[in-house]
């Protein structure tokens, strides 16, 4: 080659140190930046407290987040020194737990702790057999291959331990004290004919559909009476093409099918009409209310077990929960009055099996879960002339519905103009269980509160809290687990109520309530007002119940304002004395507020005087016709009586029942005291720990659940015949029986 030919031209990257200072310029300036922004974040957030403030706060948040990054960092770094392919087996694993937890956040310490352990378990195991399996050509030492078997015994161990755990079903529970039970025998059983008997009527069973559904012949060729289809599709978002290819219909021609238990026997009878909540769509849910259908049909109710399994959640019909129904509570009550609107055309045409059977000035709707969030919807629809969320679709029910019975009931996932579905002159009945591990929290607390009553009519509400109960045994489908696997490998299922107990709750309630508000055997009524009465037909268990009707005059709800000293009775005025906490607000539970609010109340008994919260009426009083049973609607808040301690719980497994004083006192000075106990103790919080172990829950493990107390007026009386009971003053609350304390008061009324 000629000495004088160009050399040929480079083109090479940067060399390292060049490139090693242009990344420490950049960081240079990202840090900058950063520690800028952190800088004047903290002077306009604290500039007004000096120099000294800016300077602490700008430190704080330059501290913490070089923290959180140095961890994620040095994170980022450990990942980056492992093999690749197990970086990328973690990954995979790590992601399947992230969706398995997400399925039960509410135990979200102890699905995390328990998967934790099988990483560590598998990981061993893996890692010890590779390493037992690998022949490196040079190695003469023994130990690697007995670190190998050591390894691979320790994983299996672990692994074997967890199997165990998750296999445990778990260990009865010791129940708490019942304070109900305190004083039974002053609480009379009621004389009438258990309401769980079956009845004098035969009964049949039979069902109606579509004729042409390919996946359940009861509502195809085999339904006894066909049904024309509705369009739903003004309702439904979220209807995915695989929901469509799996039932063989759109949302514009959803079916109504039912299973209808039946007296066999001449006249008119009352309708129910049931409706299930969510569950997985191919397990079909609605004959798990059989049990019901059979004890109310022999008692000479009809009763419809709707289907609307096509509404519930599905993984592949979902497309793997990325394409779920979107607030589907709406149609699911919608389409319980379609149903209503067929029953109304059977019952007027000649040749039905129904014609001229059914009272359709006598209407119930039950639900179960977002089927108890359906029928308040479906009542509330009801009375309106348009859809609320869009007038394209018109209503023109009417019908005549006089109860409600929500079983564990959602509520608020569907909500008309941005409201909760409002309630008004019907009666209701909710049962929720401590145990239940799907609606967590007493949701059904919240409608029970929002019902109103006119005062136009006979109606009236109750709720029971029963211990032991759980989600899904209301339906004999659900059963004990209220999630799918393999979630309720953490729940400690031993603790529950056994089914058949459950169910004899349910049947015992359910038709003392209908055969009251249906059928006018008023004197079932008596079981809602006191659950003790019935204790000869109820499983042995604890049950907190609320009972309110339309001949209640309420004096106190304290929603009427934010003036602590105010009543909802005008004139009525609040005072309190040597009390350590005194405030009113949202009551929570488990999982966020129930929508309602509550006075709190506490004290502390070292004070020379014991505490009391006083209610003084107006001048005119209370008129003999306002009633005369003193009512106040009570709960334990488990939580400090100091103000400044509000976050620090109870120790609630060693908390006593409490007890205090209940004072009246007419406008010429003359007063009677009775103790709380002379209707019963008030019960401590229940803990309802579901879980195995009570660490591995995310969410509290126990609520405020109103109690009803109801004081007669003449015991008072009987205390002191001078109190003049037609010229009452003033009622006190006095809190000197237990030394310290925090109640939640969230009515004082009279009936």
């Amino acid at each position: 080659m000629p000495e004088d030919f160009p050399p040929t031209r480079q083109t090479s990257s940067p060399p390292s140190s060049v490139r090693s200072a242009t990344w420490r310029g950049a960081a240079s300036a990202v840090l900058a930046a950063f520690l800028l922004i952190v800088a004047l974040t903290g002077y306009f957030l604290s500039r007004h407290g000096g120099t000294s403030i800016w300077l602490a706060v700008a430190a704080s948040v330059m501290g913490l987040v070089t923290a959180a990054a140095g961890l994620v960092f040095g994170l980022g770094i450990l990942l980056g020194k492992l093999p690749r392919l197990f970086r990328f087996a973690l990954l995979v694993f790590l992601l399947c737990a992230a969706v398995l937890v997400s399925l039960s956040l509410a135990l979200l310490p102890g699905a995390a702790a328990v998967l934790a352990v099988i990483l560590a378990g598998a990981g061993l195991v893996g890692g010890g057999v590779g390493g037992l399996l690998y022949r490196h050509p040079e190695a003469t030492s023994r130990k690697p291959r007995l670190v190998g078997v050591v390894q691979t015994c320790g994983g299996i161990l672990i692994l074997a331990l967890v199997g165990a755990f998750l296999a445990w079903p778990g260990s009865p529970a010791e129940p708490p004290i019942n304070a109900a039970a305190q004083n039974l025998a002053q609480i009379p059983v009621l004389a009438l004919p258990n309401p769980a008997e079956s009845g004098p009527y035969p009964v049949a069973l039979l069902t109606y559909g579509s004729g042409e559904d390919r996946l359940r012949p009861e509502y195809g060729a085999q339904a006894a009476v066909l049904t024309p289809r509705v369009d739903g599709s003004l309702l439904l978002e979220g209807w995915s093409d695989l929901r469509t290819a799996y039932w063989g219909f759109s949302p514009a021609e959803l079916p109504l099918n039912g299973r209808v238990w039946y007296p066999q026997a001449e006249g008119r009878f009352p309708l129910v009409i049931a409706v299930h909540g969510n569950h997985p769509m191919e397990e079909y849910s609605e004959s798990g209310y059989d049990y019901l259908g059979q004890l109310l049909a022999s008692r000479g109710f009809i009763f419809v077990a709707l289907d609307e399994n096509f509404l519930n959640i599905s993984a592949w019909g979902d497309a793997l929960f990325f394409s779920p129904l979107k607030e589907e509570s709406d149609a699911r009550g919608w389409l319980v009055l379609e149903h209503l609107r067929q029953w109304r055309a059977w019952n007027e045409q000649a040749g039905s099996p129904f014609y001229r059977r059914v009272d359709l000035n006598r209407i119930a709707l039950m639900g179960h879960s977002r089927g108890g969030e359906a029928i308040v919807v479906a009542a509330a629809f009801n009375r309106l002339a348009y859809y609320p969320d869009n007038a394209a679709l018109a209503f023109d029910y009417g019908f005549n519905i006089r109860s409600l019975i929500a079983l564990a009931p959602a509520d608020g996932q569907y909500q008309p103009c941005g409201l909760r579905t409002p309630l008004q002159d019907v009666n209701y009945l909710v049962l929720h269980g401590t145990h239940d591990m799907d609606v967590l929290t007493m949701m059904g607390a919240a409608p029970f509160e929002r019902l109103e009553f006119s005062g136009q009519g006979d109606f009236y509400k109750a709720s029971v809290y029963i211990y032991g109960a759980n989600h899904g045994q209301f339906n004999s489908v659900w059963g004990q687990k209220d999630m799918a696997e393999p979630i309720p490998r953490l729940y400690n299922l031993r603790q529950l109520l056994p089914q058949s107990d459950q169910q004899r709750i349910a049947r015992v309630l359910v038709s003392a309530f209908l055969a009251d508000t249906l059928q006018g055997e008023n004197a079932y009524r008596r079981l809602f007002q006191d659950l003790r009465g019935g204790r000869n037909w109820l499983p042995d268990t604890i049950y907190l119940n609320q009972y309110q009707d339309s001949q209640t005059r309420t004096l106190a709800d304290f929603s009427e304002d934010i003036d602590l000293t105010t009543t909802t009775l005008r004139g009525g005025r609040f005072a309190g004395l040597n009390l350590t906490r005194w405030n009113e607000q949202m009551v929570r539970g488990k999982w966020g507020e129930f929508g309602f609010k509550a006075v709190y109340l506490g004290w502390h008994g070292g004070s020379s005087s014991p505490a009391s919260f006083t209610l003084y009426l107006p001048e005119e009083g209370l008129a003999a016709g306002d009633g005369r049973v003193l009512s106040f609607s009570l709960a334990d808040a488990a939580e400090s009586p100091h103000q400044d301690e509000k976050s620090s719980e109870r120790p609630l497994p060693a908390a006593t029942p409490l007890e205090l004083t209940i004072e009246v006192f007419d406008d010429r000075g003359n007063a009677a005291r009775l103790p709380l106990s002379r209707y019963a103790l008030l019960q401590p919080q229940i803990q309802g720990v579901f879980a195995k172990a009570a660490f591995m829950h995310a969410t509290p493990l126990s609520e405020p659940i109103f109690q009803t107390f109801d004081f007669p007026l003449e015991w008072f009386g009987e205390v002191n015949p001078a109190l003049d009971l037609n010229s009452l003053a003033g009622i006190r609350l006095i809190f000197d029986q237990t030394a310290d304390g925090v109640i939640a008061l969230n009515r004082i009324s009279v009936r």
